[in-house]
């Protein structure tokens, strides 16, 4: 079982983080020990999943390596990072067999992959 996956983020970007984990997919901030707070960054635990974003000075957002989250409400998570302004790019379904999904990116640029069984 994996207890979380790291994201890289670009330094002082928190806030987009907290806009797009938060507020867009609906994930709880989980406050970070002090001594891993202040190296920036923050953690997210949501829907069986956690996600820790660390600050990395040489930032490039992963384009082809990515997460794969199982999310219930497929549709209605692509319709509101689609209004946000975000790509919503789905997979056929003979792709990915027995699972609908969908790929987008976080405020970062990082790759992301939303799915549920059919």
């Amino acid at each position: 079982m994996i207890h979380h996956v790291l994201l890289a983020c670009p330094p002082g970007s928190e806030a987009a983080s907290r806009a797009f984990y938060d507020g867009l997919l609906g994930m709880t901030e989980k406050p970070k020990p002090p001594v891993l707070a202040a190296r920036g960054g923050c953690w997210f635990t949501g829907y069986g999943a956690e996600l820790h974003l660390g600050v990395a000075d040489d930032f490039r957002p992963a384009r082809k390596a990515h997460v794969a989250l199982l999310r219930p409400d497929l549709d209605d998570l692509a319709a509101r990072l689609a209004a946000a302004g975000h790509p919503v790019d789905w997979g056929g379904e003979d792709e990915l067999p027995g699972m609908r999904r969908f790929h987008t990116e976080d405020a970062h640029g990082n790759r992301l992959e939303f799915v549920t069984p059919l």
